[in-house]
């Protein structure tokens, strides 16, 4: 489960990186400006976040689109590597689950507003009574994470989610959890999650065999409100934010390296909320990037 949690909550900083590599043009290379504009709407910002020395990624859609499935995974080299780093192995399944989608643009067709302010919230109680949730509301995108409450939590964390990573272990089943305004991002660590997710599409039954714990058996979003991300996020930030190794020793327990890149990731946390010099900090999984616009 450690796992999970350090890999989603990864991606989640990495998806800060591409939004801002999206929505204030700092990177040239990659696909090119045109394309994404045609994907996304978004008109780009003028001048450069306080950041733009971080954004060395490359400009790139964040969601996997059913049209250019084939050249995207073969431009980033994800068809080299197998879940959760790559399609390797599991093409198939990212085939049906994609065909079942309505959309995989990044925001609304209609909204073009540039230099959007993003924040990461994640789920720690170290929000509880710290009444942020006016200050979270305000920033234009809100990121949170697998089935962190909003309701009955809006003065701690906050009303709206402009986007909200999950896996079919960690989503919301109660459909009074659900945001019509919200965009859910599967974040797939197996061929079964996504499997997982074109069988509820298609009104197939689900065979719990094979997760950690038992998955969400209804779907309470509608396919025009899901994404699937690209998995080249989760292999850019486990290989260039914290480093993970591309090779285990044969001799060393996989859990025990991912263990040890959590407890580094709280020191990165400490360390990135020294960039701090006013206000209060919103508690987030590893890092808040919008400190240090502050």
């Amino acid at each position: 489960m450690r796992g999970y949690l350090v890999a989603i909550s990864l991606s989640a900083v990495f998806l800060y990186y591409v939004l801002h590599c999206i929505l204030w043009r700092t990177n040239d290379y990659g696909v090119t400006p045109m394309d994404m504009k045609q994907r996304s709407k978004i008109q780009p910002c003028s001048s450069k976040p306080a950041f733009a020395s971080l954004l060395r990624y490359h400009q790139f859609h964040p969601f996997l689109c059913a049209a250019d499935f084939k050249n995207t995974v073969s431009f980033y080299g994800s068809d080299k590597f197998d879940l959760p780093y790559g399609i390797r192995a599991s093409a198939t399944y990212f085939r049906l689950a994609l065909s079942k989608l309505q959309n995989c643009g990044l925001f609304d067709e209609f909204d073009n507003v540039p230099c959007k302010k993003c924040v990461v919230v994640g789920n720690g109680g170290i929000l509880k009574n710290k009444t942020l949730g006016e200050k979270i509301d305000s920033y234009d995108i809100i990121i949170r994470m697998n089935n962190g409450p909003v309701l009955g939590h809006e003065e701690e964390v906050g009303r709206r989610t402009t986007f909200r990573l999950f896996y079919p272990e960690s989503v919301f089943s109660d459909p009074d959890h659900n945001d019509p305004n919200t965009t859910v991002i599967l974040t797939a660590f197996k061929p079964l999650d996504l499997k997982w997710l074109w069988e509820l599409l298609t009104g197939g039954k689900i065979n719990p065999n094979g997760f950690w714990k038992q998955p969400a058996l209804n779907l309470i979003y509608k396919p025009y409100q899901i994404r699937i991300l690209d998995p080249y996020i989760t292999r850019m930030a486990a290989y260039e934010l914290l480093h993970f190794p591309k090779v285990f020793p044969k001799n060393e327990e996989r859990h025990l390296e991912v263990e040890s890149r959590s407890q580094k990731s709280i020191i990165i946390k400490s360390c990135l909320a020294n960039f701090e010099g006013k206000g209060q900090l919103l508690n987030v999984y590893f890092v808040n990037f919008q400190l240090l616009l502050s």
